[in-house]
């Protein structure tokens, strides 16, 4: 199947923007007297998230500036760093989180349209020391903002992600697995289609079948709903990031 990266450079950022749209939507649903309110991410609340997704537009731009200018900017100063800021992020008020949000895409955008064919091919580094071209921070931010937008919890669902952004997210967490030697003998399996993403190979073969939307759900760590199991038990999944 076609992945995210097989697509010409013009899908790519039609994607990522589809995405960054969607987000913004759900975003719009939430009332500021929700921000507080826990998600899903544990020990996050909606403004942590909120922050979270808007400093990493920035630090996108960093990578951006970067593959521009040549000047090495990194994404974060450290993984220390990020942190400060989404716990800082956390304690803006909605109204400030809205206006973080709508400078950070918007910056984004402008990057990446005066970002010349060349450039797209200059090598950055991510945050967890992948180098990588410039033109990945189209899957890295469209990975965000598809996932974020249902962890907002207002309405999106993983049903509304578009099926090249699920396989890619199968295929990706499950080589994420295989690479830190975690989920032996577990096959997901897209009941629609029949295929099959799979870590490693094991003696004890756990096969787990549902909607493409459910298993990518299921691996990203957001619910074991809508996931049956060879074993009849669903075991939670290994750790993705």
């Amino acid at each position: 199947m076609t992945t995210f990266h097989d697509l010409p450079l013009e899908e790519r950022l039609a994607l990522a923007r589809l995405g960054t749209s969607h987000y913004s939507r759900q975003l719009s649903l939430v009332d500021n007297a929700e921000f507080g309110e826990e998600t899903i991410l544990k020990g996050w609340t909606r403004s942590h998230l909120i922050a979270h997704v808007a400093y990493n537009a920035i630090a996108l731009c960093n990578l951006m500036h970067w593959a521009n200018s040549g000047e090495k900017t990194p994404m974060y100063a450290s993984p220390q760093a990020r942190n400060e800021e989404i716990a800082y992020g956390s304690t803006l008020s909605p109204d400030a989180l809205r206006n973080l949000h709508e400078h950070s895409v918007a910056r984004l955008d402008v990057d990446w349209r005066e970002t010349s064919q060349e450039a797209w091919s200059h090598e950055v580094l991510t945050a967890q020391g992948r180098t990588v071209p410039a033109s990945e921070t189209l899957w890295m931010r469209s990975r965000e903002v598809w996932i974020h937008a249902v962890d907002l919890g207002a309405v999106a669902t993983f049903g509304d992600l578009p099926e090249v952004i699920l396989h890619t997210l199968a295929a990706e967490i499950t080589a994420k697995w295989a690479g830190q030697g975690a989920g032996e003998g577990l096959v997901l399996v897209d009941e629609s289609s029949g295929v099959r993403y799979s870590a490693a190979a094991g003696e004890n073969e756990i096969v787990l079948t549902g909607s493409l939307a459910g298993i990518v759900r299921y691996a990203s760590g957001r619910g074991l709903d809508g996931v049956t199991s060879s074993i009849g038990e669903v075991p939670e999944p290994p750790r993705w990031l």
